[in-house]
């Protein structure tokens, strides 16, 4: 039983594991859509500030274009995170059912182990009464 309880905090490590980076992943995310979100505000305030709003002006706000830029990228980090997120909960998936697999089978040997011992023990009451009913019949 000890391979079965050392293959089980295994499973269980994996599933926290995996768990972890889940939430990982989605802090991530969640950080880049608020810088994302940031910088968009940002650019909407230097728009505001010059009174120019097309990128393709000649007087656009410097700043603003490198705003725009560092939020795309910000944005498609986010979207490639999203797939990763996507694959990482695929996997804390299958770490959750293989731990599943493996308590169920260590339920399984822990009511077969009952079920003999209760076997055992009614084997126990089985020989006492026919000893109590021959020391009956003799007396």
């Amino acid at each position: 039983m000890k391979s079965r309880d050392t293959l089980n905090r295994l499973k269980k490590f994996q599933v926290d594991e995996r768990r972890r980076r889940v939430a990982q992943i989605e802090g991530m995310i969640a950080d880049f859509e608020r810088m994302a979100g940031d910088l968009e505000r940002e650019i909407q305030t230097e728009q505001e500030r010059a009174g120019i709003h097309d990128p393709a002006h000649f007087a656009y706000p410097t700043y603003a274009k490198a705003a725009i830029g560092r939020r795309e990228n910000l944005r498609r980090s986010a979207d490639e995170l999203r797939g990763q997120l996507a694959d990482a909960r695929d996997a804390l998936q299958e770490a959750f059912e293989e731990l599943k697999k493996v308590e169920l089978l260590d339920e399984r040997d822990q009511m077969r182990e009952r079920a003999d011992e209760n076997m055992r023990e009614q084997a126990d009451l089985d020989a006492i009464a026919a000893m109590r009913a021959r020391g009956a019949a003799i007396a």
